[in-house]
């Protein structure tokens, strides 16, 4: 087996891309928070001192996707065409699920910066909440769906 990331000496590289296409790739990621119901009004009322905990999380997770390859070795640098989070707020389980979908067009897909923006923005909703409830929880962070590049289109089954 060829592992990519390795060159013949066995040492770490980033991947040569120069001979791949150009083409639209677009990826989706998702991450949730998981906290107190008491945490969840607060962030929604306003009511955390730090300041609006979503407008942070929100500028938290472009500025993260459009940063992703210096946080992750073998990542390359993206031109980003457009990064987009939203939150989904849901009162019976107490959690924000936050989801980002990042755009460009390239030779390589922007999976990573989608996860970054999604983790990202979940940690500083995290940050800026902790002070009323340390034991939040963030999990699900994943891939849900991706197209362009070689593999196409591939969506999550939930």
């Amino acid at each position: 087996m060829e592992f990519t990331h390795f060159n013949a000496e066995g040492y770490a590289r980033m991947v040569d891309v120069s001979e791949k296409t150009d083409t639209v790739r677009i990826a989706t990621a998702q991450a949730v928070v998981r906290m107190q119901p008491a945490t969840l009004e607060a962030i929604k009322s306003g009511g955390i001192k730090k300041g609006d905990v979503l407008g942070v999380a929100q500028v938290a997770g472009v500025m993260a996707a459009k940063h992703t390859a210096s946080l992750i070795p073998m990542c390359h640098p993206l031109m980003l065409s457009s990064v987009d989070i939203e939150f989904e707020i849901s009162e019976p389980d107490s959690s924000i699920t936050i989801q980002c979908q990042v755009k460009t067009t390239g030779k390589t897909g922007v999976e990573m910066e989608a996860i970054s923006g999604a983790g990202i923005a979940a940690m500083t909703i995290y940050d800026m909440s902790k002070a009323i409830d340390r034991w939040m929880e963030i999990s699900d962070i994943k891939l849900l769906e991706k197209s362009g590049g070689k593999s196409g289109h591939v969506k999550r089954v939930l």
